[in-house]
């Protein structure tokens, strides 16, 4: 797909393909405490057409993956994952921006997400890129690391066809390529 050379380490994004499911779950196994199926990953690659699954590379080695799940006209943020002791090091920020431009590829109107309430760098990293709090969804994660069911934040940046979506996520880029050390 395309490399993002901060000053920092070159982050090569391209499409998730069948051989990176192994991968996937590895760095999934170390960052969420319930981790989805091999059969569903693979099931998310069968549909590039209501589907986006991207991961991120450094020296060749996967650090990250993203998905966005499309449904109608808009687009639903279901992953963006990054290797522990490479998070706030602004891959995230990469695998975001991809997916923000590949919704607006598509003619998309909206973009969703949730994310846990308790992660705070995250919830910063999409606040960055527009995405603004619409409701919580009460015990969404059964699988909380603090115990319980932990609930999501619901994020919504509507209108992104609107040049202030794609010129927030090019500032995000421009960050990163400038070495800030968030998302």
């Amino acid at each position: 797909m395309t490399a993002v050379t901060p000053s920092r380490v070159p982050v090569d994004l391209r499409p998730m393909v069948d051989s990176d499911v192994d991968a996937v779950l590895v760095l999934d196994a170390q960052v969420h405490p319930n981790t989805w199926s091999s059969e569903f990953l693979r099931s998310q690659l069968a549909d590039p057409t209501t589907r986006t699954n991207l991961v991120a590379e450094v020296d060749g080695q996967l650090v990250g993956h993203a998905a966005l799940l499309v449904m109608v006209d808009e687009g639903h943020i279901i992953s963006v994952t990054v290797e522990p002791d490479r998070q706030r090091s602004g891959i995230g920020t990469v695998l975001l921006a991809a997916l923000c431009r590949d919704a607006l590829a598509r003619g998309l109107s909206a973009l969703t997400l949730e994310v846990r309430v308790s992660n705070e760098p995250a919830i910063g990293l999409y606040q960055r890129f527009g995405f603004a709090p619409a409701g919580i969804r009460k015990g969404y994660y059964a699988d909380s690391m603090l115990g319980g069911r932990e609930d999501a934040l619901v994020m919504w940046v509507h209108d992104i066809a609107d040049p202030a979506f794609s010129n927030r996520a090019e500032e995000a880029i421009s960050r990163f390529r400038e070495g800030s050390t968030d998302g």
